[in-house]
């Protein structure tokens, strides 16, 4: 954070010191006591605090209350401003705080690829400025605030994930970020517990159109259906196009399987661009294509991101090859799973074990409320539509994956368990080192992740 005197932030909240000295300098803001971590913060609450002994190891603290203290009750190094509206204070604080810088400010929502796309941006920009971003996949609206302020006076540029748990969250996430640049990935359909329909969680990634600067940047894959279904004429700014399509502004072709990566040409403005990218599957030349696309718009080259394209390191556990018992392969893919991702892994899949048996181990998927069973299904026309030698599922929405499969007419051999347990067992006796399997989850599906550890060769 920028440091302020307690006497400036008075001024951006129209506050009245109550205790303490306006020279006080502030690093750290928070406006729920367990984001307090540091000393010299300075929180907005509008609750009463009644046990200050919790918070003696971060004194100084700064406090911005509506709460009227008397002066016993106030600690000696707590600095109190008094104000009217604590909120109000802190939405005052939190829109000047981000006015202070004029530089590229990324956001990014999809179902699948925000992790990586942003990692992407963050690793080509980096090699010759200041980069502030989104910590691997910490992006919980609260912690919205402490990203916002990881922005200062050395910053240049910053990229924030703007994820969905709800409607609003993106709309919220652009009241702090106030973004110049916006990508939407892709939009599957996940967080329908929240969200209720598939519409309304496409309303929900749709927002990104309302909080990017009018003079802005939008990109999108236009390829991807949903996205499709999104009313971008409200938006004023520049709208630019990804994907294979002759109209896209930054298009791939000639894409093929490398080693250890994807090659592929981009076409832009006419002139193609040799890339070669870390990590199997189209889906990966689409992000790729995102952030190609961002670090253009802040002045870096086709051949400059492509060059440090090359040295980006994709994180373990995203369609991560490793050897397995037995000799066989492993795609351990336990990040995350949505019916975006399940398919894009089951083509890579499909991919690099063309001359292998292929057997794919899929967990429950998510955050899906009322919708769980029909996006299992849809899970299940997918194992059908991509085809494996041997389907096994783990956990009791799981199943209704493989049974939806095999009533499509998937015919290869099926196995379903409530639980990893037995697993281990039947994939000892039919895995060999003319095989290859996916382990697909998420990374709070313990069982799934200790699955994967397990079927990983030991050194």
């Amino acid at each position: 954070m920028k440091p302020h005197t307690v006497s400036s932030i008075r001024t951006i909240i129209s506050g009245e010191l109550i205790q303490g000295s306006d020279e006080e300098i502030v690093h750290y803001g928070a406006y729920r006591l367990k984001q307090i971590k540091n000393q010299n913060t300075i929180l907005f609450t509008n609750k009463r605090i009644i046990d200050w002994r919790t918070l003696k190891k971060f004194f100084p603290l700064v406090l911005a209350t509506e709460w009227k203290y008397s002066k016993d009750e106030i600690p000696e190094n707590v600095t109190v401003i008094q104000v009217t509206n604590a909120d109000e204070s802190y939405w005052k604080f939190v829109h000047y705080y981000r006015n202070q810088f004029e530089i590229p400010v990324v956001a990014i929502t999809g179902t699948s690829g925000k992790t990586t796309t942003k990692e992407m941006i963050k690793h080509i920009l980096s090699a010759d400025r200041i980069v502030t971003a989104t910590s691997l996949t910490s992006n919980s609206r609260t912690a919205n605030l402490q990203y916002l302020l990881s922005i200062d006076e050395e910053t240049d540029a910053a990229i924030f994930e703007t994820a969905v748990g709800s409607p609003g969250d993106v709309l919220k996430a652009g009241e702090y970020f106030k973004p110049t640049i916006g990508i939407i990935t892709n939009i599957g359909a996940h967080h329908l517990n929240y969200c209720k329909t598939l519409e309304g969680y496409i309303g929900a990634k749709g927002e990104m159109v309302k909080i990017v600067n009018p003079a802005g940047v939008l990109i999108i894959n236009t390829e991807d259906s949903n996205t499709s279904k999104i009313d971008m004429k409200s938006f004023n700014g520049k709208i630019i196009k990804i994907g294979i399509h002759t109209t896209c502004h930054f298009r791939a072709f000639n894409i093929q399987y490398s080693q250890d990566g994807m090659q592929f040409s981009v076409r832009h403005k006419e002139i193609d661009y040799q890339v070669y990218v870390p990590g199997f599957g189209v889906h990966q030349v689409y992000n790729a294509l995102a952030a190609i696309a961002a670090v253009y718009e802040m002045g870096v080259t086709i051949p400059e991101a492509a060059a440090h394209l090359k040295t980006f390191r994709k994180f373990n556990k995203q369609l991560q090859v490793v050897d397995g018992i037995n000799d066989s392969v492993i795609i351990d893919d336990t990040w995350s799973i949505t019916t975006t991702s399940l398919e894009a892994a089951l083509k890579v899949l499909n991919e690099i074990g063309k001359e292998k048996k292929k057997v794919a181990i899929i967990g429950t998927i998510t955050d899906l409320g009322s919708w769980g069973y029909i996006i299992h299904e849809k899970a299940g026309e997918i194992i059908y539509q991509q085809g494996v030698d041997v389907l096994i599922t783990i956990g009791e929405h799981a199943s209704i994956m493989a049974e939806h499969a095999v009533k499509m007419g998937f015919s290869s051999p099926v196995y379903t368990f409530r639980n990893e347990i037995l697993v281990l067992n039947l994939l000892s006796k039919i895995i060999d080192s003319n095989t290859i399997v996916l382990i697909k989850g998420d990374m709070y599906s313990k069982p799934i992740i200790e699955l994967a550890s397990k079927l990983r060769k030991k050194k």
